[in-house]
């Protein structure tokens, strides 16, 4: 039956529905017909339109594709649903209705899982946080299992776990809309600031899903929240675990830099972390990251020396201001990550280099102006893809130059055009990835192969599929 752990998980014979093929979708059929189920996994797109690691589930799973059939869900004993699928899809509320359990896929892992769990959300730098806090724990010694909403999804990451391992996983408001009794052992909640807001109703909807992080906490859990943000602090301060804040100056109990120094004080002593000029990745937003990354590591019991040295070694997480190459001079970054307006305003400030920036893709919502004063004051050019070409162009182009670019390979190769020695290209969409790709994963991916055809090409100087927008005389730069 549907339990609370792995004693009581027995699924065995259960009539489970999967709604939604992508990576969540597909770890939760493996998982479950490994567990004796009977599994339907359903999707609106047709075979055809789904890529073949969707397709890729046991011989078992009864597949119903190109729309979904009601009496599946309202007949299932249980409703498993992936992250991309709208919590107020009309088949999942009738399954509501008719009593069936709906519960994400983190849920589904969460009861199955032995050992401890550490669960990151926030609107921007969950990725390298996660990652960072996967590394320290590794760098301890523990079997540390990183996953959630990057990577692999948690309920391929739960076989052969103990009570001593460590599961580090990303959380986004779209799986924690979804948890019943999923109980994080450190929460860390990084910033709060509009997104989503083409799933989410409202700013306060988007926040209250979020704040769920804490809810199922008590007082011998952690949350570990951003000193700088009163929205965060806000939510916090509804949960039951203790807080711990990092960010800010130097006070009494938290996290801050100091000094140069990393440092935590908790339970009357100061610890130092790391030194801040050890940290690899570009940005003081990434330095902060790092700083919670730390502070959560520690709460866990990483060594201080194991903290220090991941740190030392860390290169960031993939798809995240990544370094992708240096073709003539002009260094290229992926941050497909930077799917909101604030990761990619970040993004741009984390350069001092002038920036070509690519931008654009399906907006999430948000007044893409906001970006106009990092833009004039990093950019000398934003390439413009995706649905979001003409706001990005009507919002930014009377403060940079804005070119549309029919496809992100024509952004990268007009980006290097333009280029000169000591510039940046830098992908930071502030957009979701779905009107050209399958997700941010893929346009990265993208991304870094078009980079990697520009060694072979004299910067693809043609400009089919372009156009410019010039700045007005006396614009800033």
């Amino acid at each position: 039956m549907w339990g609370g752990n792995e004693d009581s998980l027995d699924l065995a014979g259960q009539r489970v529905l999967v709604v939604g093929l992508a990576r969540s979708g597909t770890a939760a059929a493996r998982f479950l017909v490994g567990r004796g189920a009977r599994v339907v996994a359903t999707d609106r797109k047709t075979a055809e339109e789904l890529d073949r690691e969707a397709l890729n589930v046991p011989a078992e799973v009864v597949l119903e594709l190109g729309g979904h059939v009601r009496d599946s869900f309202t007949g299932a004993d249980l409703v498993v649903v992936s992250p991309g699928v709208p919590w107020e899809t009309p088949e999942l509320a009738a399954a509501r209705a008719a009593g069936v359990p709906v519960v994400a896929e983190v849920e589904l892992a969460y009861r199955a899982l032995q050992g401890r769990v550490v669960a990151v959300t926030g609107t921007k730098g969950k990725s390298t946080t996660t990652a960072a806090i996967g590394a320290m724990l590794k760098e301890h010694g523990y079997d540390t299992r990183v996953g959630g909403n990057i990577g692999q999804a948690a309920s391929s990451l739960v076989e052969g776990a103990t009570p001593e391992s460590v599961f580090v996983l990303e959380v986004s408001s779209f799986q924690l809309e979804g948890i019943q009794r999923f109980r994080p052992d450190v929460a860390v909640f990084l910033n709060l600031s509009a997104d989503h807001l083409d799933r989410h109703p409202s700013l306060d909807a988007y926040a209250a899903a979020k704040a769920r992080v804490f809810e199922n906490q008590q007082a011998g859990d952690w949350a570990v929240i951003n000193e700088d943000d009163p929205h965060v602090r806000r939510l916090a301060r509804e949960g039951r675990a203790r807080p711990i804040t990092f960010g800010g100056s130097p006070r009494a109990e938290g996290a801050f830099f100091a000094g140069g120094m990393a440092q935590l004080a908790l339970e009357g002593r100061r610890e130092v972390l790391f030194k801040k000029d050890t940290v690899r990745v570009p940005g003081e937003h990434l330095a902060q990251d790092l700083l919670a990354a730390g502070t959560a590591a520690r709460l866990v019991g990483a060594s201080l020396d194991s903290i220090a040295r991941a740190v030392a070694s860390f290169r960031g997480a993939e798809h995240t201001l990544e370094e992708v190459a240096v073709v003539g001079g002009v260094a290229y970054y992926n941050d497909s990550k930077a799917t909101n307006i604030a990761a990619a305003q970040k993004s741009l400030e984390s350069f001092e280099r002038p920036v070509l920036a690519i931008m654009g893709g399906r907006h999430k919502g948000g007044d893409f102006a906001s970006l106009r004063e990092a833009a004039a004051r990093h950019a000398k050019r934003v390439l413009a893809i995706g649905e979001a070409q003409l706001a990005l162009e009507q919002a930014l182009g009377s403060a940079v130059p804005v070119q549309r670019c029919a496809t992100l390979e024509i952004a990268v190769a007009q980006a290097a055009r333009h280029a000169t020695a000591g510039d940046v290209v830098l992908l930071a969409p502030a957009c979701s990835s779905f009107d050209m790709f399958r997700d941010y994963a893929h346009r990265g991916r993208a991304f870094k192969e078009a980079v990697a055809g520009l060694k072979d090409t004299d910067n693809h100087k043609d400009t089919k599929g372009t156009k410019d927008t010039k700045k007005k005389k006396g614009d800033p730069t």
